[in-house]
């Protein structure tokens, strides 16, 4: 059965439109209606809200910051990796591709079919972080591979897997800041490889993420502070040491690492006979934080798509950096926190208050929409989606459905394009953080 969600939209008294959900329940006003258009009262109080791009502008397949020759290297880098990756995780036959699955979500009839990018299944990880953050780690071990002559071109690189490979790589370093999924993943991969790994995590990172990385023998920093000081006390530590920092603000390869995912998903809708066009399009539903996953994956769509693509951007009431610099219109970061917002959020993964420079650069005239969620309806999309679906996202994940409902009420032009949410992540998460979530659900 194909997923699908009900819409139905109308004026409040000061012509703010709300949503009303498929169980009649009304939720807060998710923004005015003018494209372009907002005030910060909604966010303030902790309400959804809706930025429209009224011109989204094109993007160059080259010459801008990244590019699709970027992508292809990225591609072929990541073939080259995956007799090494599938060596050092072995585990359920995994064959080293990062890969996920293209899933119908599953829902009573309705008028919005729903596609599912479950990034939440990608092996090792569990998060959509395997592709840009550890894209990057793999093009740092290359470097170092090279240098030590433990591979060249055409080479096998399974050998990176040996113990004395390992062994050469062990005296080199990769540092990364992290509310969580980022800093797990590199800590994960590097140490694998034999790499020491510095996880300098914010004050809002989960224990088990911590807990974990220590375990596989990664150095762990708790920081009293946000994501964005976080990253700049990791990348200063990281250049007074020497050591190679995987920067999520600013970091190019990364960015491409991303892009690689919406190549992926073209492919996937192809097979299911999806060919996007822009009477027709795909509309991608992508969490952000500081902007790097949603921002290679959105670079991707618009390079290959065009105006086939609709990119919405999905972040907490509390932390919508990328709103709020979009809505400012200068092309800059702006801080959450000259808003009179919090960076307080329960979807750790999305809890930064300033957007990536980087990000805005390459994709941000190009971004369709942003929607800011608030913390409950994530936690009903994580509930939703267990006991509907059997997937186990966090909130971050969760977002990305949250958001379906509030974009078409302000689009509703757009209820018979192809829908997809990239749920980012999740199916790591312990029984004990994952089911208090579920409040009354049924746990198996």
């Amino acid at each position: 059965m194909i997923a699908t969600l009900r819409v139905s939209a109308g004026l409040d008294t000061n012509g703010v439109i709300r949503r009303r959900m498929t169980n009649d329940r009304f939720i807060p006003a998710i923004g005015a209606p003018a494209a372009g258009v907002w005030g910060t009262s909604p966010l303030q109080e902790g309400a959804g809200a809706v930025w429209l791009n009224p011109a989204p502008q094109m993007i160059a397949a080259a010459g801008g910051q990244v590019s699709l020759a970027d992508v292809a290297v990225a591609r072929e880098r990541l073939d080259r990796f995956r007799s090494a990756l599938q060596a050092l995780f072995p585990a359920d036959g995994w064959n080293g591709q990062i890969w996920s699955p293209l899933n119908l979500y599953p829902l009573s009839p309705g008028e919005v079919p729903l596609l599912v990018k479950a990034d939440s299944l990608l092996p090792v990880t569990g998060s959509i972080k395997a592709r840009g953050g550890v894209y990057e780690l793999l093009c740092h071990i290359e470097r170092l591979a090279v240098d030590e002559g433990l591979v060249s071109d055409g080479g096998d690189y399974e050998i990176l897997a040996s113990a004395g490979a390992r062994e050469k790589l062990s005296c080199h370093t990769v540092a990364v800041a992290s509310t969580g999924n980022l800093g797990f993943s590199i800590g994960i991969v590097a140490r694998a490889f034999g790499l020491e790994a510095i996880i300098h995590m914010s004050f809002d990172a989960k224990q088990w993420k911590k807990d974990r990385l220590r375990a596989l023998g990664a150095e762990v920093i708790e920081h009293d502070c946000d994501y964005t000081e976080t990253v700049g006390r990791g990348r200063e530590a990281a250049r007074l040491q020497s050591h190679h920092f995987i920067d999520d603000e600013a970091s190019r390869e990364l960015l491409v690492g991303y892009a690689v995912g919406a190549e992926e998903l073209i492919g996937q809708l192809r097979e299911r006979g999806i060919e996007p066009t822009p009477d027709a399009p795909v509309v991608v539903y992508l969490p952000c934080g500081v902007g790097g996953a949603p921002g290679g994956i959105a670079f991707g769509l618009k390079a290959h798509l065009g105006p086939a693509a609709v990119c919405v951007f999905v972040e907490p009431t509390s932390s919508a950096c990328m709103f709020a610099a979009l809505e400012a219109g200068e092309g800059r970061p702006v801080s959450v926190y000259d808003l009179g917002l919090r960076n307080s959020t329960i979807a750790d993964g999305l809890a930064v208050p300033l957007a990536s420079q980087l990000v805005l650069d390459t994709v941000g005239s190009a971004i369709d929409a942003v929607v800011a969620v608030p913390d409950d309806e994530m936690i009903v999309w994580v509930r939703r989606a267990w006991r509907e679906a059997q997937m186990r996202l966090e909130p971050s994940a969760a977002s990305a459905l949250a958001a379906v409902i509030p974009f078409l009420s302000r689009r509703p032009d757009l209820r018979d394009a192809t829908h997809v949410a990239w749920a980012t992540g999740g199916s790591l998460l312990p029984d004990e953080e994952f089911y208090p979530m579920l409040g009354g659900d049924v746990r198996p």
